[in-house]
């Protein structure tokens, strides 16, 4: 896994090449069940434009994100760590801020205001209602190929080639492609007692890394202070806020 991605508001780890592909656990759900159980999982990402709230998200334990978002009052944060580089984003009203310690050609390290038009529209730097959730939870649910749920418990499987890239957690094929265990890989999912989605894990299996998404504080106040000093991002930066090798 030498290749770690800088995307605008996630990282990606391809899959690993040369591992035997595991066979993930096969939930038997009937077309009616797998749909009443995603329809549970969206319904329980609508806090999403209603409250504020902390994301946590985890690859194979050398990718992780830390960030606040407050939808209503236009104010989030995000803190991307990986491989001991960091990128911070921070988006008050409808600006958009972003410094990186990473060696991006024609790039500095200082704070860059960043014009939203040019950003890839896979990441949407937006208070739009659903569009900006740090944790892309919207992209994982929708990749779901089963899904049984019992109680506030959802478990299924999920097709990882289809997740596709955008904020939070993304997967990127190896040299080789995916393995075929990718397209079957499986997904535990869990709402708190207000029916919210706190939680969705994917474990390591088919050559995939294990990854893990977390949603808190609900309702805390988000304050995001505007970097002082901070520069028109320079034009060579947007042509690398997509994917890239």
């Amino acid at each position: 896994m030498s290749a770690v991605t800088l995307l605008l508001l996630g990282w990606s780890l391809g899959a690993r090449v040369g591992d035997e592909p595991d066979r993930a656990p096969t939930v038997g759900a009937d077309a009616a069940t797998t749909t009443k159980a995603t329809d549970l999982l969206r319904s329980g990402t609508a806090f999403i434009d209603q409250t504020s709230f902390r994301v946590d998200a985890d690859i194979a334990s050398q990718v992780t994100t830390v960030a606040h978002a407050d939808n209503i009052n236009k104010r989030a944060d995000t803190t991307i760590s990986a491989l001991g580089r960091v990128v911070e984003i921070r988006m008050i009203d409808d600006e958009v801020y972003l410094k990186t310690d990473m060696d991006l050609p024609g790039v500095g390290h200082e704070w860059m205001r960043l014009d939203p038009a040019r950003v890839p529209a896979d990441f949407a730097v937006s208070f739009a209602p659903g569009r900006n959730d740090p944790g892309g939870s919207a992209r994982l649910i929708n990749a779901i190929v089963t899904a049984r749920a019992d109680g506030p418990h959802v478990t299924g499987t999920i097709d990882l080639t289809r997740v596709g890239a955008g904020t939070g957690i993304n997967f990127r094929a190896g040299p080789d492609g995916f393995p075929d265990g990718a397209r079957s890989n499986a997904f535990s999912a869990t709402l708190d007692a207000d029916g919210r989605l706190v939680s969705f894990a994917i474990p390591a299996a088919n050559g995939m890394p294990d990854a893990t998404l977390r949603y808190s504080d609900f309702g805390a106040p988000v304050s995001v202070a505007r970097p002082q000093g901070a520069v028109a991002a320079p034009d060579a930066l947007y042509p690398q806020l997509g994917l890239g090798g």
